[in-house]
């Protein structure tokens, strides 16, 4: 196998457009990582396909803090070892509901449970908080975006671009290369540390999402000018995970093809 480089950082985002997690490690299953997007509020107003609150309508929503009420549960699966003890390639059980509680912490310092009607209120959310075994993602479970695609893009906008805006789940260190290089990596399958292989499928086309600073909520078009009119509107990929496990910071990553 081929390395192309390393993982630069491990995020999840417990509630769909809210503050991601960095964490040191992760476990990365079939449908996604552990924890990632579990939770999203509806709308009435979304259309049914995509029947989602998220940060276009709500901008403030990005700098609200999810967080597990107990984290150590939250990070792998609970039989993850005998599991393994029997078969390596078993899918270990998910966390009960219980194991997987969440709040929410406001920029104000308010903390709400993710179930607590004041929080929809706060929101403006009309409909309940949606809670999945999988993640709620746009489109393929996991997603992954190199450190030297915010470089290449701060050069082209001439002001530093902040990673955090494209909402990874798997930030690569791909050294030696000018950004932009996952592109290339569509079609291929990658081995992440150990156990785990990801087929990347596509390139990630982009919404205005990006255009949100990841701490003020602020909307900065320029961004998603940028990789509109010099990328075509995609930047970073999407994959699917073909063997489960867990990946750690800094694993290798590498070509499985």
């Amino acid at each position: 196998m081929t390395s192309i480089g390393c993982v630069e950082s491990l995020w999840r985002y417990p509630v769909k457009s809210m503050r991601g997690q960095e964490l040191e490690q992760v476990f990365v299953g079939y449908a996604g990582i552990l924890g990632d997007r579990l939770f999203a509020f509806a709308s009435a107003k979304s259309p049914p396909g995509f029947p989602y609150l998220t940060g276009r309508e709500n901008r403030a929503m990005v700098t609200w803090a999810p967080r597990f009420v107990f984290p150590e549960r939250a990070l792998l699966p609970p039989n993850l070892e005998a599991a393994r003890e029997l078969d390596p390639v078993l899918t270990p059980a998910p966390p009960a509901a219980g194991d997987m509680a969440l709040e929410v912490v406001l920029p104000d310092g308010r903390v709400m449970g993710i179930d607590d009607p004041a929080l929809a209120r706060e929101l403006g959310s009309d409909l309940p908080v949606l809670r999945s075994d999988k993640a709620i993602t746009d489109c393929r479970p996991v997603s992954l975006f190199s450190v030297q695609t915010a470089a290449r893009l701060g050069e082209e906008l001439g002001r530093p671009v902040d990673k955090r805006r494209f909402r990874a789940n798997l930030y690569l260190d791909l050294a030696g290369t000018a950004g932009f290089a996952e592109d290339g990596l569509a079609g291929r399958t990658l081995r992440i540390g150990k156990e785990v292989l990801v087929r990347v499928i596509d390139r990630d086309p982009r919404c205005a999402m990006i255009t949100l600073d990841p701490d003020s909520g602020e909307r900065d078009f320029d961004v998603l000018k940028t990789v509109t009119a010099g990328h075509e509107g995609f930047a970073g990929v999407y994959g699917a995970v073909l063997a489960e496990g867990i990946v750690r910071a800094g694993d290798a990553v590498e070509l499985a093809d």
